[in-house]
């Protein structure tokens, strides 16, 4: 009999022309998968999650897969692929990862975030054999290609992402004091890879590899007085040479006096491609600084 497993839910198959569904006794009909829905208690654990009799072997990127399955007091090797997935310890069973993976939230999940949804099945008892059930694994079965996702997360936490080294005129120091309605010129200081990109990391597992690509797509400075200057571009740094010229990519003017508490918040784009598929993952990381701003005194006798 064939059936498929919605965490907590089996769903055994029916005849492909059944009109209406006839369930055996214990379960309802789906018109939707033309299956019979029988509920079932139990957290399904993955492999190095636990929880599902038969202990993971541990395995890494570096070891070789150890595939065995328990029957009847044996113990016996299986392939660790087959046509029907990758075999999971865990599980006994042949799993591939559920495509298109169910939706947040979708009780497939069991309230997890991290791992992906498998769909198993049952090669090997004969007393289960065609069994087909989705469950959530926290790491991939023996020999299946990691989550592309996780290896783009561990690229970008090599890359060592940081917020800009603010630069700004007047400068964020005791005893520096701007004048109202002259230019304010903000900048990177060190537009370096880590601060700026682009920077670019791999990240591997199991033969498996994502390479990821950082990069600041703005950067937007809150000026303290409830006004924020958008830049895309590193800015140019100030120098005496410039007189009163405003800066030519990032700049401001003050309105009046008073201390500022400028906030540069850099927004990252982390572009990732690998194992057939591609994303995105925005970053955003921010830094301070105090300035002064006063107004010129005219002394007249």
């Amino acid at each position: 009999m064939l059936c498929a497993v919605l965490l907590g839910t089996v769903l055994v198959g029916t005849t492909a022309a059944a009109d209406p569904i006839e369930c055996p006794p214990g379960s309802t009909p789906d018109p939707r998968s033309g299956q019979c829905l029988i509920v079932v208690s139990g957290d399904p654990g993955g492999d190095g999650g636990g929880g599902s009799g038969v202990t993971s072997p541990g395995r890494t990127s570096e070891t070789a897969p150890s595939c065995t399955y328990t029957l009847g007091g044996k113990t016996k090797k299986v392939p660790c692929s087959g046509t029907s997935g990758w075999w999971s310890q865990s599980e006994q069973a042949y799993c591939t990862a559920a495509s298109p993976q169910p939706p947040s939230g979708d009780p497939a999940w069991g309230g997890h975030t991290d791992g992906q949804v498998y769909e198993c099945t049952r090669s090997v008892d004969p007393r289960l054999v065609g069994v087909v059930y989705l469950v959530w694994l926290a790491q991939p079965p023996n020999g299946a290609p990691p989550d592309p996702r996780v290896l783009a997360q561990r690229a970008v936490a090599t890359m060592e992402l940081s917020a800009v080294s603010i630069g700004i005129v007047p400068e964020a120091r005791p005893g520096a004091v701007g004048v109202v309605g002259m230019p304010v010129w903000m900048w990177d200081a060190d537009p370096d890879a880590s601060r700026w990109g682009p920077v670019t990391k791999t990240a591997a597992a199991g033969g498996y590899s994502v390479t990821a690509t950082g990069k600041v797509d703005k950067v937007v400075w809150s000026m303290g007085d409830g006004k924020v200057v958008v830049c895309r571009s590193p800015g140019t740094p100030y120098a005496d040479s410039y007189g009163r010229q405003a800066s030519p990519d990032c700049g401001y003017r003050y309105d009046r006096q008073g201390r500022y508490t400028v906030r540069a918040t850099s927004y990252w784009s982390v572009d990732w491609a690998g194992l057939g598929q591609s994303g995105s993952i925005p970053l955003q990381f921010s830094d301070t600084a105090v300035i002064t701003v006063g107004e010129v005194q005219v002394l007249t006798q």
